[in-house]
């Protein structure tokens, strides 16, 4: 995401949006215990959803797809002949074109990704504006990437990194269930995306008690101010989970945060705390999680991690990083994937592993080379490629999950569970506002009960190392 500073938006491509497919990566790929899955085809899922008690969504900072996992085995990932990149992105700055590399470096620079790159990196489905668009970003970057501009050689957009890098990433992709077509819900940066996270959309709205006054907003929403402290105005999931006495929390690592303008790809960072509305931490700047008096469900991360050990975690949790562990260029991956690991163990850990079910995913792409066409389901997106993750009692083993997806699937899943499938609709929801459709229905999306077995056992956590043996420099 660029840093933005508080206080001052279905032709469904061909990319593979079919049923998901499970498979037993070779013994030559040693992705963490993977085994072909026995588990119900998609849209059979066995057993009952509502053993699901906890859904925990965790959401890490700026990672396409391809650059985590682009040759991960079984996945729609970077294309390839005998085993090296046959794609090649254009570089204008220099002349010739870059394929995708493996790098080690610990710290990128990435690309910008508001949403006019977003046009460029996708390029009318050419999927090959990266590079132009990072030179564009950093001219004097071009051709070296000089030592300020995030490290010496070949644009970073186009590096990947696998399981030397992110061991406990592809282990738990192995062990769990690894999406390969999940999508940010908007084409665009970080900010949209957490507003599309807990909301279902991304605004402005021209008075911000009035529901009906906004209009979509994918490049610049509304953010709050001293004069403006709610600006949200729209209905967020937290209105109905309230109505209907489902608990939930939103637990922010207090620490530097984004504050750099859109299409900025650093700064110095400022600050972000629970109880103040930010780019990262936009649940304060609703309306009505103000009015339905629940400001104080938004609180810092120690209190998820004494929930996790006390099993009182509520139904519904959002996790959000500080800018130090978040993954967002120029922080450290091996630091964003400890942190994470921290989270999964204190959970795996604690008495309310039996009952959880634990969404992990990127916010957006960053810049970094994807080689799918997003589909579009309205004007606000899909956006890119991201990274994204199931982990459970309940989840499918060594399943690669191939269905369309987006944030959306998320909140799909959180209502089908604890609302008896009520969707944020301006129609049934109590509370109108003037969202151009509902997400959660598009016919594009997928379903995420796909990648759970409710009819098996409960498997028994796996604590990883938080400070895994990587070859990260």
């Amino acid at each position: 995401m660029p840093f933005l500073a508080v206080g001052v938006a279905i032709l469904v491509a061909a990319c593979g949006s079919g049923p998901g497919v499970s498979v037993a990566p070779s013994p030559a790929s040693p992705v963490g215990s993977a085994v072909a899955s026995t588990s119900p085809a998609p849209g059979t899922p066995g057993g009952d959803i509502h053993l699901i008690k906890h859904v925990i969504v965790i959401m890490q900072e700026n990672r396409s797809f391809d650059t985590y996992f682009g040759t991960y085995p079984g996945v729609d990932g970077i294309p390839m002949s005998n085993g090296t990149p046959s794609v090649c992105v254009p570089d204008p700055a220099n002349g010739g074109c870059v394929r995708p590399y493996h790098t080690t470096a610990d710290s990128e620079l990435g690309g910008p990704h508001g949403a006019a790159s977003a046009q460029v990196d996708i390029a009318n489905g050419a999927m090959n504006g990266f590079v132009a668009r990072q030179e564009h970003a950093r001219p004097g970057c071009a051709a070296t990437l000089s030592p300020a501009c995030g490290g010496g050689g070949a644009p970073d957009v186009m590096a990947y990194m696998d399981q030397r890098e992110i061991p406990n990433y592809w282990t738990w992709a192995g062990d769990f269930v690894l999406a390969d077509h999940m999508f940010e819900p908007n084409s665009s940066w970080s900010l949209p995306a957490h507003l599309f996270m807990v909301s279902g959309w991304s605004a402005i709205c021209r008075n911000p008690s009035d529901p009906m006054s906004c209009v979509s907003d994918i490049g610049l929403p509304g953010l709050p101010t001293a004069a403006n402290p709610r600006p949200y105005a729209w209905t967020d999931l937290t209105y109905l989970l309230h109505r209907n006495k489902v608990s939930w929390a939103y637990y922010l690592r207090e620490g530097s945060a984004p504050d750099c303008a859109d299409e900025a790809m650093t700064c110095t960072p400022g600050q972000q705390t629970a109880a103040a509305p930010s780019v990262w931490n936009p649940l304060p700047g609703f309306g009505d999680v103000s009015a339905d008096g629940q400001l104080g469900n938004v609180q810092p991360m120690d209190r998820f991690f004494t929930a996790a050990k006390d099993g009182t975690l509520p139904a519904v949790s959002w996790v959000t990083p500080d800018g130090k562990v978040s993954e967002h260029p120029p922080a450290l991956v091996s630091a964003g994937q400890s942190y994470v690991t921290s989270l999964i163990d204190a959970v795996m850990a604690g008495p309310d592993w039996s009952s959880t079910a634990i969404f992990l995913a990127w916010d957006d792409w960053g810049g970094f080379y994807d080689n799918v066409v997003p589909p579009t389901v309205d004007g606000n997106g899909y956006g890119l490629r991201v990274p994204a993750m199931v982990i459970s009692p309940y989840a499918r083993r060594g399943y690669i999950d191939h269905q369309t997806l987006s944030f959306d699937a998320y909140l799909k899943f959180i209502e089908d569970d604890f609302l008896g499938g009520q969707r944020i609709d301006p129609a049934t929801d109590g509370r109108p506002d003037s969202r151009p459709d509902v997400r959660e229905n598009a016919s594009a999306l997928g379903n995420l009960v796909a990648d759970f077995n409710f009819s098996q056992a409960p498997r028994p956590p796996v604590l990883l190392p938080t400070n895994p043996q990587t070859d990260l420099k």
